[in-house]
């Protein structure tokens, strides 16, 4: 083991050991989630350096953080040529970029716009810092998360403990409507999200929910095709100005901050997220995953590794037995359109 400042490095596994400084990367910091995501992960302590990337607009961004009076230093990078220096040395990388949804887009409609975006910034991490924690934004996920997976598997780096779809506003979402039914503080309320992060691929397991609620059928069904279309709810309520920026940026960070804690050796970090999966017939599916750390044999020292332990599933209603079931034939088209973008690139 060798020392670097204030910063060890295990040579033999290859992995940054824990510490309480993080270097995290903003891909799309200029865009509608990425400028409030940016500005949340300057807030927290547990970021010591931000690194803001974007085609345009990226200096002024990062010279408007610069100046809140939290510890952790904004540098931004703008263009492809500047790509590479706003990778490296990161530990945690999160991509909001893409264009987002207008009305009457679909997520899949902003597939080949976003495929080839996330592809590029995908091909980059590998590049310049490949054993980073990817958290992929940028719809559509259940698409975005198989081609990042792909390109890292192209450069021979690719590690599935590592790779995350960010599906917490699913999360988000499902607590705060369950909070509003009930009278109940929303801070208060898990509904654990799985399958994927489009329309009926989104599958909020509300019998699991702490505190226990429970629903008449009909109402039940409402509050899920409610969870299902809430970022339409949101694309039609600004009629054309957008679709969920803030409450996605949010999410975004407050995926982050748990993986973060998870690697600074907090214990019991569970988030749900789209990631490799073996839990069903899907090859990429989100379920309730522990965040967190492993041991490296060869020495005994804690390593950051992001999925500690993937909790599964669990025991579902008949009602969420059924919404996986119908789920499973649009997630695998949507896995396979990713993977077939990937294996098609020139």
């Amino acid at each position: 083991m060798c020392k670097r400042g204030s910063t060890y490095i295990v040579t033999h596994c290859n992995f940054f050991s824990l510490q309480h400084n993080a270097k995290v990367a903003v891909l799309g910091a200029s865009g509608g989630i990425g400028q409030p995501l940016s500005l949340l992960l300057k807030n927290s302590p547990l970021v010591s350096e931000l690194s803001l990337y974007d085609i345009a607009h990226t200096p002024g961004v990062a010279a408007d953080l610069s100046h809140i009076e939290t510890r952790a230093t904004v540098t931004g990078y703008m263009g492809a040529d500047q790509l590479g220096a706003a990778l490296k040395g990161c530990e945690v990388v999160v991509i909001p970029a893409g264009v987002p949804r207008k009305p009457g887009m679909t997520r899949d409609d902003l597939f080949n716009t976003n495929a080839t975006i996330v592809a590029t910034l995908a091909d980059a991490c590998a590049r310049h810092c490949p054993q980073a924690m990817i958290c992929i934004i940028s719809n559509p996920v259940n698409s975005t998360i198989p081609i990042t997976s792909e390109v890292m598997k192209k450069h021979g780096v690719y590690n599935p403990n590592r790779v995350f779809g960010v599906t917490t506003l699913d999360i988000v979402r499902a607590n705060t409507f369950v909070a509003e039914l009930k009278g109940l503080d929303p801070a208060r309320v898990n509904v654990p999200v799985v399958g994927g992060h489009a329309g009926k691929t989104i599958i909020p397991l509300i019998s699991r929910c702490t505190p226990k609620v429970e629903f008449p059928a009909d109402q039940l069904s409402a509050l899920t095709g409610r969870i299902q279309e809430a970022g339409t709810e949101v694309v039609k309520a600004k009629a054309g100005a957008g679709s969920a920026t803030l409450s996605m940026a949010y999410a975004g960070a407050r995926f982050t901050f748990s993986l973060l804690d998870a690697m600074n050796g907090k214990e019991g970090v569970v988030e749900c997220a789209f990631v490799r999966s073996e839990e069903t017939e899907c090859k990429y599916f989100s379920t309730p995953l522990l965040l967190g750390i492993i041991q490296c044999q060869s020495n005994n020292h804690k390593l950051k590794n992001g999925i500690e332990k993937n909790l599964g599933l669990g025991k579902l209603s008949v009602f969420e037995e059924k919404l996986v079931a119908e789920a499973m034939d649009e997630l695998k088209g949507s896995i396979k359109n990713g993977e077939d973008f990937v294996a098609n690139m020139k």
